[in-house]
């Protein structure tokens, strides 16, 4: 489908939608597959009529960046067309609500980080994240992509790192993005910035259950919530945006995601939120009204694009995101 399309001048409804933080499998796509179809269901028993779940939480994440070539390719599949494109398109026809799941896409000897957004009238989107690092052979996407939705919205996708470059959020909001899906992998990372994130300690995680306090701390702190709540509400409030945070939560290799799963509004309020130290799910109604008015929204009308020409022209400091996120 045309992931640019002109969008409808109707104004978005009211509708419900959920997000879900849980522990992938690495490279156990049956398993992974369930516990889409798991929470994908009891989204749509609580009326969710859009579902997001993380960043390639269907094949795995952080393990894949020491695969070999070979097991790296086999990992990989086409889209819409693959296995697990086709269960997603046929679970969001079999529940009649949307569903967005991460995966590895492979199309001409190419494999892109990419995220499935399956919806029940048949029609389908995918996103390639455009700014990637998890493997030497994955490719960079080189498109937005915003499109209509059966529900009465607009939706555009970018995923985790593609969020953190500010002038993605706000291309995908002129291209009429109403709801944002940020599905992620993120919090434990081990930033190079003395500010940044830092590892979770894994003591700390391996006593949630006797010490749920401490964990909880650890997961809301700088090394994960609060990391975010420095960033992540602007995308929403700077570009009048509904936004749905998905991420992975527990050990993803050698690192350990903090969760946070969160529903923001287009003020940068989040309207709900998950604090478990595990698998959860959060459901929340988005309010259609606080759109047209939302400072965003204002702000993008009283842009003036014949001064912004130095936002396209290269400053020679452009570095490939691998060398960035590491710092290399």
């Amino acid at each position: 489908m045309d992931q640019e399309a002109g969008h409808s001048e109707d104004p978005v409804r009211d509708i419900r939608v959920a997000t879900v933080q849980f522990q992938h499998a690495p490279s156990d796509k049956a398993y992974n597959l369930g516990r889409v179809r798991h929470f994908a269901a009891e989204a749509a028993r609580r009326g969710a009529e859009i579902v997001a779940f993380p960043e390639m939480c269907l094949t795995g994440y952080w393990h894949v960046r020491k695969l070999s070539p070979e097991a790296f390719a086999a990992l990989a599949e086409p889209v819409p067309d693959g296995p697990s494109a086709t269960a997603l398109r046929e679970l969001s026809r079999e529940l009649g609500a949307t569903v967005g799941a991460g995966l590895l896409e492979l199309d001409g000897g190419r494999v892109y980080n990419s995220y499935v957004v399956a919806m029940p009238n048949g029609e389908w989107a995918v996103h390639r994240k455009l700014h990637v690092f998890e493997h030497p052979l994955i490719s960079a996407g080189d498109r937005y992509t915003v499109f209509d939705t059966p529900h009465g919205c607009r939706v555009g996708v970018l995923i985790c790192y593609d969020n953190n470059i500010v002038e993605n959020a706000r291309a995908t909001a002129l291209l009429g993005a109403e709801v944002l899906l940020a599905p992620h992998q993120t919090g434990g990372c081990n930033s190079v910035s003395p500010r940044g994130m830092k590892p979770v300690d894994p003591e700390i995680w391996a006593r949630r259950e006797a010490d749920p306090a401490a964990c909880e701390a650890e997961l809301c702190g700088p090394k994960g919530r609060g990391w975010l709540m420095r960033w992540l509400p602007s995308r929403a409030h700077d570009n009048g945006m509904f936004l749905l945070f998905a991420n992975g939560v527990g050990p993803d290799d050698d690192e350990i995601r903090t969760g946070n799963a969160m529903i923001l509004d287009p003020y940068g309020e989040v309207v709900a939120e998950s604090r478990a130290l595990g698998d959860d799910l959060v459901v929340a109604d988005l309010d259609a009204s606080l759109l047209p008015t939302s400072s965003g929204r204002r702000w993008l009308r009283a842009r003036r694009p014949e001064l912004y020409a130095s936002l396209a022209r290269p400053t020679g400091q452009e570095q490939e995101t691998r060398r960035v996120r590491f710092g290399e």
